[in-house]
């Protein structure tokens, strides 16, 4: 795919999760260029997945390849190192939103839209998704029959990682204020990834 300018603006903000941490670790090294470097070099690799809804699940994908990578870390200690990146980053929080405007209903719609566009399968590594509505059980509800951060992990031979991925699913609905629940993946080698959301009981 090409390295556009939000391309460029996701790897910076992932980046700038994990800088200090890394400048931690790695206090000789000019670890976050190497990273960025890589994370470069995997998107150009990458399949097209167009001006999709989760591009930036796509892009964190591809940080999380390069921040294995370029550290020489096992991928468990790169998942905390991202994790507390992403918990620590006032920024993240503002852009990932909170519960009420997640599960706000009139954007369904537009998540609907979504659903039958992404049946469409116009590129080989995009999501394609069902969306359910609000039951007495949960809020919002995803069947994903495709994954995206599975098909970019299998294409660059690191398919083990995408455990790692689908952990950050819980800690994003956390920092929302929202709980996550999910019975199976397809990197866990389920038919599809089914995800419930709903608000943290008070």
């Amino acid at each position: 795919m090409k390295y556009t300018l939000m391309c460029g603006l996701y790897g910076t903000f992932y980046a700038s999760a994990c800088k200090k941490e890394l400048e931690s670790r790695f206090p000789n090294e000019n670890m976050p260029k190497s990273v960025k470097t890589e994370y470069k070099n995997i998107v150009l690799r990458a399949k097209s997945i167009g001006n999709s809804r989760l591009l930036n699940a796509y892009l964190l994908a591809a940080y999380f390849i390069a921040l294995n990578r370029s550290t020489g870390l096992p991928p468990e200690d790169n998942y905390q190192l991202l994790k507390k990146g992403l918990y620590d980053s006032k920024l993240f929080h503002k852009v990932l939103g909170n519960a009420d405007s997640y599960l706000d209903q009139s954007k369904m719609a537009g998540r609907k839209a979504w659903e039958k566009q992404s049946h469409e399968q116009k590129y080989e590594n995009d999501w394609i998704v069902d969306v359910l509505d609000k039951t007495d059980d949960y809020d919002l509800g995803y069947d994903y029959h495709r994954c995206g951060v599975c098909k970019l992990c299998q294409d660059e031979g690191c398919f083990e990682l995408v455990q790692y991925l689908c952990r950050l699913d819980f800690v994003m609905a956390d920092i929302m204020g929202m709980r996550l629940e999910r019975t199976k993946t397809i990197a866990e080698g389920g038919d599809f990834c089914d995800f419930r959301y709903s608000r943290k009981l008070s």
